[in-house]
Parts: structure tokens; sequence; C-alpha cells
């Protein structure tokens, strides 16, 4: 398939600059692939769509302060140094972007306010691309309780056009949330709340977690137009065979197995064995960039966000539900005046 294939008009007054007053706020949009029919309701009625024997397969990363605002040595110019993930913990090097790039080259050093944290650059990876050592008098806990202290939470800034709050550091994470390492949330899982996960779980629903590190490259955007020249960052991720064991019972037995959200999805489909089930990993990265047309192996439902036109997010989307109908449940979320990306509402597709 096309880029522009994945182009649509798109009102900024719908997306979401904050998260709804409740987690469970939001709006659900719930679409059936085999009928084509099109439902919509509000979060809290997923309950309804998942019985005894399902499976929801979550994302338990954590999203941890990736922003951090520095000063150039000698010159005191403002630097923003996006953390992007770490390299060699003994070594302390991290991959990274910064801002302004023009400013940044190898050999600099880079002071954050008062505190004892300094980074210098020792390579270029990209236009605004830089590798950094940290330099910090402690050991690795105490360096990331300084970045903990010192950085802001990643929210996408460029889009939701505001200032970070610290409500954006409580909402900008998923209930599941437990091993550190993403630089963004995977946004599905945002919508439940600790209750929601009770009722469903007292009609016998399981909760499962896989992990996947997300980075930059789930959304940074697409340059090709033909989307098999696409190549996206590589990410970390775990499946525990605890959950592979429920996952492939689930299957076994025809129950619903529910990716919350588009990275959960990923995740599944980047393990997957010659009989088609869930392989357990300890430590593994993917590439895998799910597009039209896509024969999944593992998931047969999904939980995801209202994404931005030609976003990969989207394109995962569209290769579940069928690319047709999705597009056309866009247009109707368009119309409906639901509201899209970070903090926006759900779709449940079935």
């Amino acid at each position: 398939m096309k880029l522009s294939q994945f182009k649509f008009d798109l009102p900024h007054s719908l997306i979401a600059m904050q998260p709804y007053e409740e987690r469970d706020g939001a709006r659900m949009m719930v679409v059936h692939r085999e009928s084509g029919k099109i439902e919509h309701k509000k979060f809290v009625d997923i309950v309804d769509y998942f019985d005894d024997g399902d499976v929801m397969v979550t994302n338990n990363t954590k999203v941890f302060p990736a922003r951090l605002y520095g000063s150039k040595e000698k010159t005191g110019a403002k630097i923003e140094v996006f953390l992007l993930r770490e390299l060699n913990r003994e070594m302390r090097l991290w991959d990274v972007l910064v801002d302004p790039a023009r400013k940044i080259r190898v050999g600099n050093k880079l002071y954050f306010g008062d505190s004892d944290l300094v980074a210098e650059v020792i390579d270029n990876t990209t236009s605004r691309g830089r590798t950094i050592r940290f330099l910090f008098d402690g050991d690795h806990d105490a360096m990331m309780q300084t970045i903990h202290e010192l950085g802001e939470t990643p929210i996408p800034k460029d889009i939701i056009e505001r200032e970070v709050t610290d409500l954006d550091r409580e909402r900008f994470q998923t209930i599941f949330a437990e091993v550190e390492g993403a630089v963004s949330a995977p946004t599905a899982g945002m919508h439940f709340t600790k209750n929601i996960m009770r009722k469903m779980q007292i009609k016998g629903t399981e909760f499962s977690p896989i992990t996947l590190h997300i980075g930059i490259g789930t959304f940074r955007g697409v340059d090709v137009e033909d989307l098999t020249k696409h190549k996206t960052d590589s990410e970390n991720f775990a499946i525990p065979s605890e959950t592979c064991g429920i996952v492939n019972a689930a299957l076994n037995e025809g129950k619903r197995v529910c990716a919350v959200g588009t990275t959960a999805l990923k995740t599944m489909e980047s393990s997957v064995s010659a009989s088609n089930r869930l392989n357990p990993v300890d430590n593994g990265w993917t590439d895998k960039f799910i597009f039209p047309p896509y024969d999944f192996k593992i998931g047969n439902a999904l939980l995801t966000n209202f994404h931005l036109p030609e976003s990969i997010v989207l394109m995962s989307a569209c290769a579940f539900g069928g690319y047709d109908l999705i597009m056309d449940a866009y247009q109707q979320a368009i119309k409906e005046k639901y509201q899209f990306f970070t903090y926006g509402d759900a779709m449940l597709i079935l």
C-alpha cells in the first residue's frame, strides 16, 4: 500500500490536549469486522464484550521522564535532550535526540541545572541523533534518580500544544506500568482503571502482560510513499512464559485474545511459533512494521486509540480491522467528534 492512502483531513479541534477527568471517561467505538457494524459506546462498556476465558494482553512498559533540558558548555545555549534508550549501562552511553541539533557537535559537554549530571557528546547518529556519555559521581540508581528529578514527562508537545503538568506524570502512564524503559505510553491501556479490570476479572477475563519499550520509531513519520521501503527502529521486548501459556490456551479454546494497543499486537506477532502460537522471549528486539494486508497469527481483537493521519499505528489498526472498514470508521469518528491521539477516545475492533 501507499502512504497517501492513509491521509485524511483531521480537524485540529479533535486532537485531545488534556486527559479525561477520569481514566475511563473516554468514548469507545466498537467495530465488528465480520458484519461491518459500528457501535458508539463508552469505554466502561468494554466489560460487556469479554467473558470467561478471554484474555487481555497488556503492555507493562513504564514511561520514564525522557525529556531533559540542559545548557551547552561555554556558550550556555539551551539544549533539549530527549533520551531514547540506554546503549551501555556500564559506560553510561545513551542514544538521544538533541534540539537544536546544529549547535551540538562531538566533544561538546552539556550541563543540567545545578545537578552533578553532565553529558558528553561522543557520536552523531542521525541529523538530530547523538550518542552521549553521562558523567556522574554515583551508581546507576543514583543517576536514574537524578534523571527522574530533572526530567520531564515526554508527552508529544509538538501535537499536544501546552506545557507539561504534574498530572501528565500520572496519566501519561497505564495502571499496568511496571518495567521502566519507554519514551511513550501504550495509549490504549491508559483507559483502564482498577475497577474496570476487577469487573472483567470477575467475569473470568484474564489480564496477561508482555513488555515492549516504546521508542521514537513507533511515532516517527513515514517519509516514503511505498510502505515496503519504510524501516522502523528496533524496540526491546519480552514475553513471559506464563503469558504464552494463557494466550495459547485461549486460542486453543476459541476465546478472544485482545491486544491492548498496537504495541501489544506487534509484540505478539514478533514471536510466533510454526504452529501459530505465542513463543516466550526473555530479551528480544523487533522492527516489525505492520500494514495492510497482513495475516495476524495471535490476536483476534484489538483495543486501540484514534490515530493521526499517515501514522504507522493507524496502518497497524487498518491491517487488523481491514483498510476500508477502519478508514470508514475514522470518517464516522470525525463526524461524531471523537477525540484523537494520546489522550483521546478508544476503538475496539472485534
